[in-house]
């Protein structure tokens, strides 16, 4: 490799990280979940479903601010953003080429997590009789409104907000800073885990199913770790197309 290859590769690799091209490759899945949302929402059961970490996240806010809550929360995310993308002056220019090659890196992610998951699991629990006990009904539509919401909104959920929370939480209590990012990286994927088996929506709960996505949660937090938020969301949001389309 040569040294003009070694400093592109590097400079790639810390602007792909930083807030600037991570949340504005972010954002696009935001706007097309929340279009997507409004003329095609998935309805079961008699009612609208959006995704279970947006619920969550939504909720919150109506319980703290009553009916105005969603649109609160909403501009607080495209707000902070936003500012971190006017703050984050270190990655210069945007280029458009950076994008490109980051969504052909979340591509590749995307495939490589599902045979790398898969065979972890595999590995842990032997043959697997059902990796996902239950699927989702809908038009392919719906299902990539539901792909993309988790990979934005599971992810603001585990990654950011919950290890985020643990790990400061168990740096209070006196856990040095590896331990306590370990420590809250696997709470985090099992809280990751258990929440697809929660609600009148959730699956039925099945050991397989619930390492195999444990798992998964904690490749997703080492991605985040390593790449930062905008590629993880892609990441997850493709594999999950993948998956239920």
């Amino acid at each position: 490799m040569t040294t003009a290859v070694r400093s592109s590769a590097r400079t790639y690799w810390s602007q792909s990280r930083s807030h600037r091209y991570s949340l504005l490759f972010a954002l696009p899945l935001l706007l097309v979940y929340e279009l997507l949302g409004a003329i095609s929402p998935v309805r079961m059961q008699g009612g609208v479903v959006r995704n279970g970490a947006d619920v969550v996240l939504t909720d919150l806010f109506i319980y703290l601010l009553g009916p105005r809550g969603p649109l609160v929360f909403m501009a607080m995310v495209i707000g902070g953003a936003l500012w971190l993308i006017r703050r984050d002056r270190s990655a210069g220019r945007v280029q458009p080429g950076v994008f490109a090659a980051m969504l052909g890196e979340a591509v590749v992610l995307a495939m490589v997590f599902g045979v790398v998951v898969g065979t972890v699991t595999v590995r842990v629990l032997g043959p697997l009789r059902a990796m996902v006990a239950g699927g989702i009904g809908g038009t392919s539509l719906e299902r990539l409104t539901l792909s993309l919401g988790a990979g934005l909104y599971e992810e603001l959920l585990f990654r950011v907000v919950i290890v985020a929370l643990l790990s400061n939480a168990f740096r209070l209590l006196g856990i040095g800073r590896l331990p306590a990012g370990v420590a809250a990286t696997v709470l985090g994927a099992l809280l990751f885990s258990a929440f697809h088996y929660i609600g009148p929506l959730g699956e039925p709960l099945a050991l397989e199913s619930f390492i195999f996505r444990a798992i998964a949660g904690l490749a997703f937090s080492a991605l985040y770790l390593t790449r930062g938020f905008g590629i993880t969301a892609w990441t997850h949001a493709l594999y999950d197309v993948a998956v239920l389309l």
